[in-house]
Order: structure tokens, then sequence, then C-alpha cells
């Protein structure tokens, strides 16, 4: 289950990622606004709520989080070692229908969850400084934990009115940028050819994981009364895997699972910027010219080709950005 930094990249500019709640306050002319219609919002609404519930009743994990991470050997062994274990063990007790589940027992619940979310931010901290090395898994736990510690705040606990979790959105988004520091896609992907299992399984979760944040960001934007930036720092970065790839349960299958995939993307082409042939997340945005008829149609047969390999994850990411850029 180790995982190497030479196994690694990160190709894109991971700072954009770590100011990113500053664009509604300060934005730039190169930003173009998300125009996400109110029912767009709510599905995101009530999806985001439903990942932080699975959390809370115990049913299963959310899709951004693999299988594999919650298995013997997968938790690492540095400083956020077991935070996803500790992030489900703490957010049932957070469930809001339980008998006698009172304002005080929230609070209490709410001051439990803020105490890790700093022990987990420090220690993320010390992952950041110059020659400290990376345990991979344990580095995208403790991405994972907080993202979920904050979706708990405020989809469970309903605790959008408290300053602490605008605080923990930035916090949130500076975790987010160490992560994809440490690297978003696996260095053999850049060339076409197949990573390790391990290597894979960390970079598509914190892919998966990095989506997530962006749109929870949508949905605070929204609530806030406040605009909505499309993500152009993370184009190029490949588009959520086929189900076949993120629910393969050994080795074996997920070997032949990759080798249909680049065996079924070879022969489509690739348009994006980082060497990957498999669909790049900016392709579900608008097209930049619909007067290019015949690139339209090309896009449009990957997207195709896309969809028909999808788990639930891609079928949500699909839906947002349909509506949202008519993709």
């Amino acid at each position: 289950m180790d995982v190497t930094d030479a196994e690694l990249v990160c190709p894109i500019k991971a700072e954009d990622i770590s100011i990113r709640w500053m664009n509604a306050y300060v934005p730039t002319a190169d930003q173009t606004v998300k125009a996400y219609q109110p029912s767009t919002i709510t599905f995101l609404f009530r999806t985001l709520k439903a990942y932080a519930g699975m959390a809370v009743r115990g049913r299963g994990i959310p899709p951004f989080i693999h299988p594999l991470q919650m298995g013997p050997g997968a938790a690492g062994s540095g400083p956020s070692t077991n935070a996803l274990t500790t992030c489900l063990n703490l957010a049932r007790i957070c469930d809001t229908s339980l008998a006698g589940f009172s304002q005080t027992t929230a609070d209490a619940a709410a001051a439990v969850l803020k105490r890790e979310m700093g022990r987990l931010y420090a220690a993320v901290q010390q992952l950041a400084q110059p020659g400290v090395a990376i345990d991979h898994f344990a580095s995208l736990a403790a991405f994972q934990a907080y993202l979920l510690y904050s979706l708990v705040l405020f989809f469970q606990l309903e605790r959008q009115g408290d300053p602490f979790l605008r605080q923990a959105i930035m916090a949130l988004q500076e975790i987010a940028c160490t992560s994809a520091r440490h690297g978003l896609v696996c260095a053999a992907e850049l060339k076409n050819v197949q990573p390790r299992w391990a290597a894979w399984v960390v970079t598509e979760a914190k892919r998966r994981t990095l989506y997530v944040v962006y749109l929870f960001d949508s949905v605070l934007s929204a609530h806030d009364g406040l605009a909505s930036y499309v993500g152009t720092e993370l184009r190029g970065l490949p588009a959520p895997s086929s189900k076949a790839l993120w629910q393969a349960a050994s080795i074996s299958e997920w070997n032949r699972a990759y080798e249909a995939y680049l065996d079924e993307w070879s022969i489509a082409g690739s348009s994006t910027e980082v060497g990957n042939t498999g669909l790049a997340i900016d392709e579900l945005w608008a097209y930049p010219n619909h007067e290019d008829i015949d690139g339209l149609a090309r896009r449009r047969g990957r997207v195709d080709r896309w969809l028909e390999t999808l788990d639930e994850y891609g079928t949500m990411m699909y839906a947002v950005t349909s509506s949202t850029h008519g993709s």
C-alpha cells in the first residue's frame, strides 16, 4: 500500500485552490461565473447533505472515499493515521434524528468536531513543511476527514451562521491545495501506461474529494448570495473514473479494467492538457466555440463514451455540469 512521491505529480497550479474563497470578493478578469439554476443548487445541496448523512448514520462511505482506504494497511503511519476511522466514529454522535438529541447535545458534538478539525489542520501543516516525508494514504485521509467534518457541521448540525465554519472552509481549501501539491495524477497516466493500483487509488480518490470541495464551495456561495466561478485551475485533470475501475475488488480485477480502459480510450484521441487520453474534467464544461461543429461533435462523442461507464458519483458530476454548462 505504500505510494512513493515519484509515482504522483501535480500538473496544475495548486496554489490557486487555496485562494478560491477570495474569488467572490476579489474577482479577476479571467473568471467565468457559473450560472447555476436553482434546481441545480438544490440537487447539490441534497447530494452533499446525503454524503454527510451517510457518515452520521453509518450507511457506508461517500463515493469519494475508496473502499481500499478502509482496509488493513491503508490508514498509513503519518500524523493523520486513522483520520477517516476517527471521523466516521465521531460523526455518529451528530445524528440529530436520535431520541433526546437537543441543542445542548448539538453544541457539544460541534465542539468535539471542531477540536478534531484543529488537530487535523495542524497535522497537515506539518506535512506542508519542506523535506517532510509524505504518507500519501494518511494525507488523503486527513483531507477527506476535514471535508466530512465540514459537511457534517453545515448540513447535519446546521452551523451555517457559525463564524468557525467560514474559517474552516478557508482551511479546507488550504488543505486541498497541500494535498494537490503532493500529486493529483499518476506519472504513469501522463505517459498513457498503467500505474500501480495503490497510486491510482490515491489520485482518483483525491480528485473526487477535490471536486466535492468545489461543489461544496458552490453551495456555500449560493447560500451566502455570492457568485460562484468555474474552477479553471482544475483544467486538464481527469474526470471521475469508470465504475469498473472504482469498484474493482482485487488487483487482478482492476488490472483487467485498466487494460480495457487504455484500449477503449486509445482510439478516442486525447484533448487534455495533461496527456491522459481519458476524458478531462473541463470537457464537461461549455464548449468554447459552438461554430466548430466537428470539434463539438468529437467532444460529445467522448462524453458519450465516458457516460457509458459511470458509477453514481460520475453520474452526479454529469448532472451538475450538464445543467450548468450544457455539456
